[in-house]
């Protein structure tokens, strides 16, 4: 039986699908996921709490086709979405609230990431692939869109507390209500661990140790996570009106494997992440057929240091004068401080028949406004080694010391959207978005996607995109810094991707979906060799493509008992040398059940399975061993009306579990890869009244 895909029965389509499962992602407008033109997924906070979630990445890593991999500066996550990876991840967009929190800096979500804790979060809307036809640069692999609670989500008061491994410890309180015709959430969370201590037994310091004879590194040792979060937020609403305000606040931050790649146990970061934003949205603007939504916001983020950083230790020698070069080790404290603002606005129109037609346009700026540094050392311009300045200076503003210049980015944009509803069980939704850019020109990013309901159950899509990443200032603006420079000519990657996906519902207890895609990644951006310049320059000199599916399913299998899992692949190829393009896995599997074992007694156990890594060409190092990893929640939920309680266990058989180092020339600093948390115990306990 063909089905209708126009506006008269959204209405039957929410009764059928439910109000967990709609995205607002796909076309800036809700709507089902399995009739969204896109490969989606949504997790709700009743998800969250039932695998026993601390961090967002713990969530994002049950997503097909997602896997959270580890950087050794800070053990800062890498969101690798079917295979594109890379160490700052600038490919993936995150989002809170449809805002994005990209930094110019390295393009990614600040260095100084921390974490993101889950109390305040309703829920957690996730595209794979390309999304540049809405969102713009960045929407490149995947996009993720954080979207926190509301009076609504809350009602009431919310107080937690939670406390486990690794001296960590978190508390929350969340409130909704309504005051003078306002409708006021406020949430509030903190926490403070000393973080894993798994050993490094050997770092980038070890390599120097045996070139120039010297004992300095403190390899073997421990990855230094230490941390203390504070999160607060802010969502006031009134008839069309929103105002939202956050506040990320990150102290203690360590440096996990070391900022060199040589591990640190005395250098921390800290930083602020301020944001507000002020939405107008009113669905019948002018008539029922207008729906307009108007929106400035605001971002101001840092990145600086509060204990004197050593990307080398005390006793570090190089070779450049007579004695111990660095007694005190090597000292580099780099600090940014951007800011950013946008506006924009978009509308739908839906007084046509049988279409629905989306208009839009914006402004943004960027502004790394302030660059600090303090070091004690100088880099030789041909080897790239660190050499003696004498002592910590502040070279702040000194062009000729300093590791960036300061810069800003304006960018406008144009975008359109059509859906057409062409036949009763077909819709084409067609998107172009144009974006200039003052520091690299302008680009354009189409997008298609054709939405078939084969059968009553089963939906068939069809999906074309074209995405770009802008280069980040690190790779624009990189001075004396003889390893990398940047190089202000670079043009943006760009990526295009199809896929094939089906949803199929047999029974209302059964689901699957299946994504098939296939992409080409063009213009990568790559530090390299050239002749007659010390160290690496930033150009667009690399290519990948790839392929490969995801498959998941969920059965409720009685009243009491769920059962969920995903199934991924993928096969990428650098196509430089022709070989894998390394350290994203190739297959992927996660399980997860949810058991109601007696009235209010929740068992939930899952299991995360990562299977055959290959090391990137040139990287000669044996391949990075499968892991999985078991963890369990016991929960009781309605404890005495208004309590709750919850027990987890995380890696429960305390695998070894590890996460590829990045490969170095002539010698890998890392070499058996990053160790990732054994097993750990959480505990928390909820009010509600």
């Amino acid at each position: 039986m063909a089905q209708n895909l126009g506006q008269e029965d959204e209405e039957t389509m929410d009764f059928v699908y439910g109000s967990e499962d709609m995205i607002s992602l796909a076309t800036g407008k809700q709507k089902p996921v399995p009739r969204a033109p896109a490969v989606a997924t949504v997790i709700t906070a009743e998800d969250i709490k039932e695998i026993g979630a601390t961090d967002l990445d713990e969530v994002l890593e049950t997503i097909p086709g997602l896997h959270v991999a580890r950087a050794p500066q800070g053990y800062n996550p890498i969101y690798s979405f079917r295979g594109i990876f890379s160490q700052f991840n600038p490919q993936v967009l995150v989002l809170i609230n449809g805002i994005p929190i990209t930094n110019l800096f390295h393009g990614d979500r600040n260095q100084i990431w921390g974490g993101m804790p889950l109390q305040a979060i309703s829920r957690i809307e996730v595209i794979r692939g390309p999304g540049s036809a809405i969102y713009g640069a960045d929407a490149f692999a995947g996009v993720i869109n954080v979207i926190t609670k509301t009076k609504q989500d809350i009602k009431g008061t919310e107080v937690g507390v939670r406390a486990g491994s690794f001296s960590t410890w978190d508390a929350w309180a969340l409130h909704g209500g309504s005051w003078g015709g306002f409708d006021i959430a406020v949430m509030l969370e903190y926490g403070d661990t000393n973080g894993q201590r798994e050993i490094i037994d050997a770092d980038a310091q070890t390599f120097f140790d045996d070139v120039f004879g010297t004992n300095a590194s403190l390899a073997p040792g421990p990855v230094n996570l230490q941390r203390e979060n504070f999160d607060a937020r802010l969502d006031i609403t009134r008839e069309h009106w929103r105002l939202r305000a956050g506040l990320q606040r990150r102290r203690n931050f360590e440096t996990g494997a070391g900022v060199a790649e040589a591990l640190d146990p005395n250098g921390q970061f800290a930083s602020d992440r301020w944001n507000v934003d002020l939405t107008y949205h009113n669905p019948e603007f002018f008539t029922k057929n207008w729906d307009v939504m108007a929106q400035l916001s605001y971002l101001d983020t840092t990145q600086e240091v509060q204990q004197d950083v050593r990307l080398f230790p005390p006793g570090a020698d190089f070779g450049a004068v007579p004695g111990v070069d660095f007694p005190e080790g090597v000292i580099g404290n780099p600090e940014v401080f951007e800011r950013h603002a946008r506006f924009n606005i978009s509308a739908f129109y839906k007084g046509f028949d049988k279409h629905q037609l989306r208009v839009g346009t914006g402004f943004y700026y960027g502004d790394l406004y302030k660059v600090k540094e303090t070091k004690n050392f100088l880099q030789d311009p041909i080897t790239g080694l660190p050499q003696p300045l004498g002592s910590l200076r502040d070279v702040t503003g000194d062009l000729s010391l300093v590791f960036l210049r300061e810069e800003n980015r304006k960018n406008y944009y144009f975008f359109m959207q059509e859906v057409w509803n062409f036949a009763n069980d077909w819709e084409l939704t067609a998107g172009l978005r144009y974006d200039h850019f003052s520091d690299f020109g302008h680009t354009v990013n189409p997008r298609l996607a054709l939405v078939w309901l084969t059968r009553y159950n089963l939906t068939t899509k069809f999906l074309y995109g074209r995405a770009f990443r802008a280069p980040s200032f690190a790779e624009l603006f990189n001075i004396n810094n003889p390893v990398t420079l940047g190089n202000p000519d670079l043009d943006p990657e760009t990526i295009e991707t199809i896929e094939l996906a089906f949803d199929y519902r047999p029974t209302d207890e059964l689901h699957f979906a299946l994504s098939l895609f296939h992409y080409q990644w063009d213009d990568i951006i790559q530090f390299v060799s050239e002749p007659g310049v010390a160290g690496h320059i930033a150009r667009n000199a690399g290519e990948q493509t790839g392929f490969g599916m995801e498959l998941e399913a969920d059965w409720g299998l009685t009243d009491d008992f769920h059962l969920l899992g995903n199934y991924a692949f993928q096969q990428s190829t650098d196509e430089k040398t022709d070989e894998n393009a390394g350290n994203a896995p190739h297959h992927q599997i996660y399980l997860r059940a949810d058991w109601e074992f007696l009235p209010d007694w929740h068992l939930n156990p899952q299991l995360n399975w990562i299977i055959d890594r290959s090391r990137v060409a040139g990287d000669n190092r044996l391949e990075i061993d499968d892991y999985s990893i078991f963890d369990l929640t016991l929960r009781r939920m309605v404890l005495k009306e208004h309590w709750e309680i919850a027990f987890s266990v995380r890696n429960l058989f305390d695998s070894d579990a590890r996460e590829p180092s990045p490969v170095s020339s002539p010698k890998t600093f890392i070499p058996h890869d990053l160790p990732l948390a054994g097993r750990s115990f959480f505990g928390e306990v909820r009010l509600r009244f």
